[in-house]
């Protein structure tokens, strides 16, 4: 099963009527779309043709306000020429990856998209800093702590702003997720259970190689169920104890197949996650003092569902890649900080690092020194 179908396999099922009016009433969308190929506002180039590019990122440039699709950056000439008619992209806004330091002569991009293989992100995004773009870099940030210090200084020093791609920051059943824990609206959160994970069996995939990925599943669909674990307290563990709990270890060889995770919070709080590669879930649990809440599935691009102890959630679909877009060429229109920054990156990456140290040595680690970087809602 592709990872891409995986997520979205309930993506044309939302579970009521959609109206556009409640999408402004959330203030995520205006309830307008602009007709493929119309420039308005920022142009973004993305950086990698693949399915998530392909299936949600350059449909999601058409439903945009403040950004379109402005350019391509392929290795690949048939997706170049494909692309170009499809969304009528001048020959000179497509670049492959030599002569993409070129790009920093281009007045009609202004943001530049990383989706390439996870090893790849810290050299593009440096070199997209270089040539005088802002960015936007796919999760995970990259695949390691020390480069993503590296992919920060870079944007900071040509004075761009970085992002990541986050995108259930900007989602309404994650929205009320982050609500109800942080505002405490029933108590105080107890305990959480988070979970990701699909099938994959596919050894000619770049996400089973530990050089290209960083790791297995964790490094994938893993670090939504680490986000979940922390927006919805709004606080940050303090220390976790991670185990490698592979069935096929002879399959999946350097990279993990199953990692279960225990984190604790401040005051003794206790959360739990689990992603895979070997079975299927996408879940978040919570209990707190008063009542309880679950998204099921949580973390999907479409047909989310949730609960509380009190009845069904009700809220419209989004589009989450625009919603996501759209607020960082905003950030970038009104110059401000964007909610899901590259430092916010560089924590989970912080996290990851530390899941597989506890995972290598069989006993907890501490957390100490974690960026203190939270979305307060």
């Amino acid at each position: 099963m592709k990872r891409r179908h995986f997520i979205s396999n309930t993506a044309k099922s939302t579970g009521g009527v959609i109206v556009a009016s409640s999408l402004t009433t959330l203030g995520l969308f205006s309830g307008s779309s602009s007709r493929a190929g119309e420039k308005r506002g920022l142009g973004v180039a993305l950086v990698g043709l693949g399915s998530y590019a392909t299936g949600q990122l350059a449909p999601a440039l058409q439903m945009t306000e403040n950004c379109y699709l402005a350019g391509i950056v392929t290795g690949t000439p048939s997706k170049a020429d494909s692309w170009s008619d499809q969304y009528d992209i001048p020959a000179e806004n497509v670049y492959n990856y030599q002569n993409f330091d070129g790009i920093a002569d281009n007045d009609d991009i202004d943001i530049v998209y990383i989706v390439l293989p996870n090893s790849m992100h810290a050299e593009f995004v440096i070199r997209a800093a270089q040539a005088g773009k802002h960015v936007i870099c796919e999760k995970p940030m990259a695949t390691n702590y020390e480069d993503c210090q590296r992919m920060i200084d870079a944007c900071r020093k040509a004075e761009k702003k970085l992002s990541i791609g986050y995108r259930l920051h900007f989602e309404p059943y994650n929205l009320e997720a982050m609500r109800l824990g942080q505002q405490q609206i029933y108590g105080k959160v107890l305990e959480s259970d988070a979970g990701f994970a699909f099938p994959l069996r596919d050894k000619s995939r770049w996400r089973l190689d530990k050089e290209m990925a960083g790791g297995g599943p964790l490094m994938d669909v893993g670090i939504y169920a680490i986000q979940s674990t922390i927006y919805t307290r709004g606080q940050l563990p303090v220390s976790l104890e991670a185990m490698d709990t592979t069935v096929d270890k002879a399959f999946y060889g350097a990279v993990e197949g199953t990692l279960d995770v225990k984190f604790e919070f401040p005051a003794g709080i206790k959360a739990t996650m689990r992603t895979s590669y070997e079975e299927s879930s996408n879940y978040l649990k919570v209990q707190a003092q008063e009542g309880s809440w679950e998204l099921a599935p949580a973390y999907s691009y479409g047909g989310l569902k949730g609960q509380t102890h009190l009845g069904p959630m009700s809220f419209p679909a989004v589009n989450q890649q625009a919603l996501q877009m759209d607020d960082f060429a905003s950030c970038i229109l009104k110059d401000k900080q964007s909610i899901v920054r590259g430092e916010m990156g560089q924590r989970d990456m912080f996290i990851i690092d530390k899941i597989y140290e506890s995972a290598a040595i069989g006993k907890p680690v501490s957390l100490k020194g974690i960026p203190n970087i939270l979305h307060l809602v």
